[in-house]
């Protein structure tokens, strides 16, 4: 019969898995360091690879112990074929090693190279996404399919041999071998006080006194072999782990992410709008497993498109930006109430919108969106204040629950992105 073994554990074959764990907890700064310096040259679709991760010799350096000059020792060279034992050689000038320092080039032009190694794709994503999170995110109520925790419930008298609790079990053979050799250990110390009298007075030996102390020590020794007879420990006297399952709140979180694809924003605005989507798209979908994703292209009209057409889509228009928000609001109202669940929000758009709609887009936001929101982001592709942005810093700093950035460059799109949802209370 074939037999196949599959090894499911974490660290498989890799036996160093926890020696390099703990180096990335130790250098973990300057490994922070080196990701963000690698991202400035990446191109957002590259994201999820490894990247080879140098750290100054000096960073990683150990402190060690030497000898100092003088004393008698005795060395071991390998591949010696010039001296023999109890030969003498000649201590070299200066009384030291005569080495060059850690790090550094002597006249020869020779020196130690930095620390170099690689880190794998999921420990680079891990530090690139390590403190960012998104804002306020709270448990709601049950869902549908609820989620199960499980909860310590006291103890049972059955259960599995791993779940056995030691300690509660002794106490409780402890408690049962007091409580049936109780009557007998006091009526043993009675005989016992009884049985020394007897012997302290004159005439111990002989009758009546003699066989009143032989009968004592005959029931003594009836009482000790009846309380040997109580077992140490019983089936009635273990005790096992008790856990229960209980459902507990489920934190849905959904996430709109609206497009200007108007005229007025031309392919390299595009191009920047998507990266900081596409950034926003893989760190969402890598740090929470229960999001949903809404996906809103607008021109003059606005509508809920596929991914795959969010991101490739071509077709292009006038600039209409409140349509985007309307259909927003439909959809939260129609599909995810926000008693339920956790509403996010992110807009990018060059700014440019027909004037008398930029008024109605802040409106809509004060007094429909905003309220229904935990956070709501709007990074504007472009330098220039257009009336949208001159709408929207009406609500900044007023609004907690508003954010707005401008991203002039490509360079940009990352510090703006970690800024806008770097964690609550973490330094930016």
């Amino acid at each position: 019969m074939l037999q196949q073994i599959i090894d499911r554990r974490l660290s498989g074959k890799n036996k160093s898995i926890g020696n390099r764990e703990r180096f990335l907890r130790r250098y973990r700064g300057q490994i922070r360091d080196a990701v963000r310096r690698a991202i400035s040259g990446r191109n957002i679709r590259d994201l999820e690879r490894g990247e080879d991760i140098t750290l100054p010799k000096r960073d990683v350096s150990e402190p060690v112990f030497g000898h100092g000059p003088g004393g008698n020792r005795e060395y071991v060279h390998p591949g010696n074929q010039e001296y023999l034992k109890g030969d003498r050689i000649k201590r070299p000038p200066g009384g030291g090693g005569g080495g060059q320092g850690s790090g550094e080039a002597g006249d020869s032009g020779e020196g130690e190279d930095d620390f170099v190694f690689k880190l794998t794709r999921e420990e680079f994503m891990q530090v690139f996404f390590d403190d960012l999170a998104l804002p306020h995110l709270i448990r709601t109520q049950l869902a549908e399919v609820p989620e199960w925790k499980s909860h310590r419930a006291g103890f049972k008298s059955d259960g599995n041999p791993s779940s056995l609790h030691v300690v509660r079990s002794m106490r409780g053979a402890l408690a049962r071998r007091i409580a049936l050799g109780g009557e007998d250990r006091v009526t043993l110390l009675r005989m016992q006080t009884e049985l020394l009298q007897l012997r302290a007075e004159p005439g111990a030996q002989e009758p009546p006194l003699s066989d009143r102390i032989a009968e004592l020590e005959a029931q003594m020794i009836e009482l000790r072999r009846t309380a040997k007879h109580i077992p140490y420990i019983d089936p009635i006297d273990l005790r096992y782990r008790n856990r229960v399952r209980v459902p507990v709140p489920s934190a849905k979180a959904v996430m709109f992410c609206l497009m200007d694809v108007s005229g007025s924003m031309d392919e390299a605005r595009k191009d920047m709008s998507k990266r900081f989507f596409m950034l926003l798209y893989l760190f969402l979908t890598r740090h929470y497993e229960k999001i949903e994703l809404v996906f809103l292209r607008h021109h003059t009209q606005a509508q809920e498109v596929s991914e795959e057409e969010f991101f490739h889509a071509t077709e292009t228009g006038g600039t209409v930006v409140s349509s985007a928000l309307v259909l927003m609001d439909e959809i939260i109202r129609a599909r995810y109430p926000s008693g339920e669940w956790n509403i996010y929000g992110a807009q990018a758009s060059d700014g440019d919108n027909w004037h008398q709609d930029s008024g109605r887009c802040r409106q809509m936001l004060e007094e429909s969106i905003l309220p229904m929101v935990r956070y709501y982001a709007y990074v504007q592709v472009a330098d220039a204040e257009q009336n949208l942005w001159q709408e929207y810093a009406q609500l900044e700093g007023v609004r907690p629950n508003f954010a707005m950035r401008k991203v002039a460059s490509a360079q940009d799109i990352y510090p703006v992105f970690r800024e806008l949802f770097k964690k609550e209370g973490a330094p930016a």
